[in-house]
């Protein structure tokens, strides 16, 4: 028996209350609406480095495409590592679709080891006043999230918990879903 649980997302809306569920230690980085860079570099007091662990065309997934008001076929995926002398704190994926990273927005496909972020908060955000919308989920090693970059990170415990949220970039959509490492709660100090 198929239970109907089962079929829902496990991204919810952070305004839905899901943030509560979240141990209290998390809240703060799930909910924070600022540059995810900015924040943790605040915290630990140096630069982040950025290791780049995949940047290339792909099919969008059907759960991702629910975020998208138009049917994508290609996007560009970008998922990277966002490291503290060498030991990873954040794991991202970003979804770029093809129409939003041209233009003006072409930068974006150029950006190397520095962070998504840089681009997104020195430009989209300066212009916008409305909060993006931001969802939240608890990774478990039955996610696909997780079971993607346990192959990246050895010994990688579970749950994990993530969010996702969908930035405009000069009024084009990106996806970026950020699943949190506990090596951030060791390493942050605030």
């Amino acid at each position: 028996m198929i239970h109907r649980n089962r079929l829902r997302s496990a991204w919810n809306r952070v305004g839905s209350g899901e943030i509560h569920r979240a141990p209290r230690e998390w809240q703060p980085w799930l909910s924070d609406t600022g540059s995810l860079t900015q924040k943790i570099e605040k915290a630990i007091g140096q630069k982040l480095e950025v290791q780049v662990l995949r940047d290339c065309p792909q099919s969008l997934n059907s759960d991702e495409s629910r975020y998208f008001h138009l049917k994508l076929r290609r996007c560009r995926v970008r998922e990277v590592l966002l490291c503290s002398n060498g030991i990873p704190l954040v794991m991202a994926h970003s979804v770029i679709p093809t129409y939003s990273s041209s233009g003006s927005n072409h930068k974006i496909l150029r950006l190397g080891t520095k962070p998504l972020g840089a681009v997104l908060f020195s430009n989209a955000r300066k212009h916008s006043k409305a909060k993006p919308p931001r969802d939240i989920a608890r990774l478990d090693k039955s996610s696909a999230l997780w079971k993607k970059y346990s192959k990246h990170l050895m010994g990688l415990s579970s749950p994990l918990w993530a969010r996702r949220t969908l930035y405009r970039l000069k009024g084009h959509p990106i996806l970026v879903n950020e699943i949190f490492l506990p090596t951030l709660l060791d390493i942050a100090k605030f």
